[in-house]
């Protein structure tokens, strides 16, 4: 669960919330698709455990079947129109968060 630490060591390059996404791809064997049609579905990643059937509850649908019956029913298709992994959700993050930073740089660069 090493999420590594940007250059100057003070935030970490993943964020805690897709973290916690990244965990719950591995424990629960969930693709890409899937993890992000959960986040659409506004699903918690640390209460996916008890919606997961563990071959024990045979009336339960398996987790990846059941969050796409959940993603029909809501949004009409079966899957998301544009797949992005939470490693590239992460990426783009820190670029936006860098681009902003850099555009606040420059306008007190201009006013001074």
């Amino acid at each position: 669960m090493d999420r590594g630490v940007s250059p100057l060591g003070r935030r970490p390059l993943t964020p805690q919330t897709l973290q916690d996404w990244i965990d719950a791809r591995k424990r629960h064997r969930l693709s890409d698709a899937h993890v992000q049609m959960a986040r659409e579905l506004g699903m918690n990643p640390k209460k996916l455990g008890k919606l997961d059937n563990h071959r024990q509850e045979p009336w339960k649908l398996p987790l990846p079947a059941f969050i796409e019956e959940l993603y029909a029913r809501r949004f009409g298709k079966r899957r998301p129109d544009v797949v992005a992994s939470i490693e590239e959700r992460a990426r783009q993050i820190q670029q936006k968060r860098a681009a902003r930073t850099e555009a606040r740089r420059l306008r007190r660069e201009s006013i001074s």
